[in-house]
C-alpha cells in the first residue's frame, strides 16, 4: 500500500502505508522518545497531531491493552522509518499496524524521517495530510493548507470524558504486582482535559480516591463533591480557548489545594492572569533536561506539549517559578507562594518516559495534608 505524507509548505514524502486505509490531516510534530509508541498513541494530548517517532525501528514489541493511555489511540496518524514486521515480546497480543487499522488511523514508513524531522526544527511544526487514498500530490497539499489550526481551537471539549466517574485502580495491578496500596487519605476530583491512565494511577499509589469530572465542570460542581484536593490534567492544543476551565480554577484556587501537569499547568498560567504562546515545533520526547530551581538538581522528563506559559506574563509578587528547561529556558514550573497551588509543564506519571519526577504526587499529598486541618 503506498502512502503520501504532504505538508503545508508543499514539501512532500512518500513512502509505504500501514494500518488503516484512510486519510487524515493534522499539525504534523516529532517525538524523540526510543519506546512506548503505544502510549504515544493513545495518549489523548495527540489529539489532532500526526506524529513522526525519531527511533527508526517501530512496532518491534507490538501492543496490547495494558500500555494504552486512554480507551482509544487520539494520534491522527504515525510516521516512522521502519515498521517491524515482528513483534516480539511475551506481552504482545497484536501487532502495531493492526491496532492502527482497528482504529481507522493510517501510517506511513520507509521514509526519510531524519529529513522530516531536520525540516520540522528549521521551519516548525506544520500542518500537514497523510494519506493511502488520494496520492495526488498537489490536491494533498492543497487540503493541508485548508486544514484547521491548532491555534485557537479546542481540543480538550472533543477528548474529555462525558461523565462522571471514580478511578481506584493502582499502578501495582497495572504491572501485576502483589504489593498492597495505601488506603486512600483523600479526595480527589481530577479535571478530565485529556488525561492519561498513569496519573490517575499514580494518584491512587499516593493514597487517593479519584473522582474524574468532564473538562467543563464548574468549580462550584466540584466544591460540591468535598475534596481534599483538586487536579487538573494534561491534554491535546491552544490552552488559550479553554475560558470556561480557567474561570473554573479561578474560582478554585484558594479553596482547595490544586497542582496541574501539561496543559493544566497552562490553565493555571491563565487563571493566574498570564499568557500562553505557541512554541516553534513544541516538546515531545522522554529526555528533555529540566533544572528544579529550588533544589538546583536537574530532572529528565517525559514532555508532550506545543505551548507554553509566557513567564513575563506572570512576573507578581504572588508566582514563583521552580522549574525551567534546559534546551530552550522555558519556563517548566510554578507554585502559588501563599495558596495551596503549583503546576509542571511535564508528564512526572512518565509512561513512557523516566520516574525523575514522581516526588510530584507526594508533594501533592503533603499539601492535601497541610491544608485539611484549615478546611
Amino acid at each position: 500500500m503506498e502512502a503520501i505524507l504532504a505538508l503545508e509548505d508543499r514539501t512532500v514524502f512518500r513512502g509505504r502505508g500501514y494500518g488503516a486505509c484512510a486519510e487524515r490531516c493534522g499539525e504534523v510534530v516529532f517525538n524523540t522518545s526510543l519506546s512506548g509508541y503505544q502510549e504515544i498513541l493513545t495518549d489523548p494530548s495527540y489529539a489532532g497531531q500526526i506524529v513522526i517517532l525519531t527511533n527508526p525501528q517501530i512496532g518491534n514489541y507490538g501492543t496490547n491493552p495494558l500500555d494504552c493511555e486512554s480507551v482509544r489511540p487520539y494520534a491522527e496518524g504515525l510516521v516512522v522509518r521502519e515498521m517491524s514486521s515482528l513483534a516480539s515480546n511475551w506481552r504482545s497480543v497484536e501487532e502495531a499496524p493492526e491496532f492502527l487499522e482497528q482504529f481507522g488511523i493510517p501510517g506511513i514508513s520507509e521514509i526519510d524521517t531524519r529529513a522530516l524531522v531536520r525540516h520540522l526544527r528549521q521551519r516548525g511544526s506544520m500542518r500537514g495530510v497523510l494519506s493511502t487514498n488520494d496520492l495526488d500530490e498537489d490536491r494533498l497539499v492543497a487540503k493541508a493548507q485548508a486544514s484547521p489550526r491548532i491555534v485557537g481551537t479546542d481540543l480538550a471539549s472533543r477528548v474529555t470524558t462525558s461523565f462522571r466517574y471514580n478511578w481506584s485502580e493502582p499502578s501495582r495491578a497495572f504491572s501485576g504486582a502483589s504489593a498492597s496500596c495505601p488506603p486512600p487519605r483523600f479526595h480527589v476530583v481530577a479535571y478530565d482535559y485529556g488525561i492519561k491512565h498513569n496519573i490517575l494511577r499514580r494518584l491512587v499509589d499516593s493514597g487517593c480516591r479519584v473522582t474524574v469530572v468532564p473538562a467543563r465542570t464548574g468549580a462550584s460542581t466540584v466544591l460540591e463533591l468535598q475534596p481534599d484536593g483538586v487536579f487538573l490534567s494534561n491534554g491535546p492544543g491552544d490552552p488559550e480557548p479553554l475560558h470556561y476551565a480557567a474561570q473554573a480554577v479561578r474560582e478554585l484556587i484558594g479553596r482547595v489545594p490544586v497542582f496541574g501537569i501539561c496543559l493544566g499547568h497552562q490553565i493555571i498560567g491563565l487563571a493566574l492572569g498570564g499568557r500562553t504562546y505557541k512554541l516553534p515545533f513544541g516538546h515531545h520526547g522522554g529526555n528533555h533536561p529540566v533544572l528544579n530551581l529550588e533544589t538546583q538538581k536537574v530532572e529528565i522528563t517525559s514532555q508532550n506539549h506545543g505551548f507554553s506559559v509566557d513567564p513575563d506574563s506572570l512576573k507578581t509578587s504572588e508566582v514563583a517559578f521552580t522549574h525551567t528547561n534546559l534546551n530552550d529556558q522555558t519556563l517548566e514550573g510554578l507554585r502559588h507562594k501563599s495558596l495551596p497551588l503549583f503546576s509542571v509543564q511535564y508528564h512526572p506519571e512518565a509512561s513512557p518516559g523516566p520516574h525523575d519526577s514522581a516526588y510530584l504526587f507526594d508533594d501533592f499529598v503533603k499539601m492535601m495534608g497541610e491544608w485539611k486541618p484549615r478546611k
